[in-house]
C-alpha cells in the first residue's frame, strides 16, 4: 500500500462525497482528503465541525430524509467520483429498551442512507472507474453483540452490501472498500452507558481509521483493499456512572 505521508496522486483533483463529515471518523477522513488534493462535499446535520477550507462544501442533510438526499446529490452526482460513507448513529442497551424510532434511525443511516448514495452514483461511478468506502463496525463480523445487537445486525447489513455491490461492479471498474473499526474515540457512544478508556493502547482514533482508508484509496489501479479491520492492543471500556 501507498505510505500515508507520501503525496497520493490518486486522489489529487478528485472530487468526493462524505458522510458524517462533520465530527468523528467522516471528519477526519474529510481532512484528509482535502490535504491530499481532494474536493469534498460533506454531509453533516449543521456547520458545527465542519472543516474550513476552500475545497469543502457542507451539503445540511438529514440523513433519514431520503428525498432530501436525492434533492441534493442530483446535481453534483456527475462530478463525484468518491463516495464515502461514514456517518453513523447507534444506540445501546438491552434490546427491550431500545425504541422503535431508534432503531428507524440506526437503519436509515447506517443502511438504507448508504445504499441510497450508491444508487445515486453509481452510474458516474461506472463512468469514472470511480471507489466508494464503506465505514462498517468490526461488530459487524460478531455474532453476539449482546447489549448492541441492533446497532450489529445494520452494520453486518452494511458490510453484506458492500461486498456483494463488489462481486457486481468490479467489472466496470468500480471499487469497493469497507473498513471495520474496533472501539474508536468518537462521539457514537453518546448514547451508550460506557465510553472508551483514555488509555491509547484500549481505542483508536479517528485519525488513524482515516489513515487507513487514505491507504487504502490510493492503491494503484487494478488492485483493491476489500476488507480492513483496525483494532485497538487492548480491550476495555470504561462505564459511565
Amino acid at each position: 500500500m501507498t505510505s500515508v505521508s507520501e503525496s497520493s496522486t490518486r486522489l489529487v483533483g478528485k472530487c468526493a462525497l462524505v458522510t458524517g463529515a462533520t465530527s468523528g471518523i467522516g471528519r477526519a477522513i474529510a481532512d484528509r482528503l482535502l490535504a491530499e488534493g481532494c474536493t469534498v462535499y460533506g454531509v453533516g446535520r449543521n456547520e458545527e465541525g465542519a472543516p474550513s477550507h476552500d475545497h469543502f462544501h457542507l451539503l445540511k442533510l438529514d440523513l433519514t430524509d431520503t428525498a432530501a438526499i436525492e434533492r441534493a446529490v442530483k446535481p453534483i452526482a456527475s462530478s463525484i467520483s468518491l463516495l464515502v460513507n461514514a456517518a453513523g448513529v447507534a444506540y445501546y442497551g438491552p434490546h427491550e429498551t431500545i425504541s422503535p424510532q431508534a432503531i428507524a434511525e440506526m437503519t436509515s443511516v447506517n443502511v438504507a442512507a448508504p445504499m441510497s448514495l450508491a444508487a445515486m452514483l453509481l452510474p458516474h461511478l461506472r463512468e469514472c472507474a470511480g471507489t466508494i468506502l464503506n465505514v462498517s463496525s468490526v461488530t459487524a463480523r460478531s455474532n453476539s453483540n449482546t447489549h448492541g445487537c441492533a446497532y450489529g445486525a445494520t452494520k453486518a447489513a452494511l458490510t453484506n452490501f458492500s461486498e456483494s455491490l463488489f462481486e457486481e461492479v468490479r467489472k466496470h471498474g468500480v471499487r469497493v472498500i469497507t473498513i471495520h473499526p474496533d472501539l474508536t474515540d468518537t462521539a457514537l457512544y453518546r448514547n451508550a452507558d460506557f465510553t472508551p478508556q483514555d488509555d491509547p493502547q484500549y481505542r483508536l482514533t479517528a485519525e488513524e481509521v482515516a489513515d487507513c482508508a487514505v491507504s487504502a484509496l490510493s492503491s494503484r489501479d487494478g488492485m483493491v483493499v476489500t476488507d480492513i479491520t483496525v483494532r485497538p492492543q487492548r480491550n476495555g471500556i470504561h462505564r459511565r456512572k
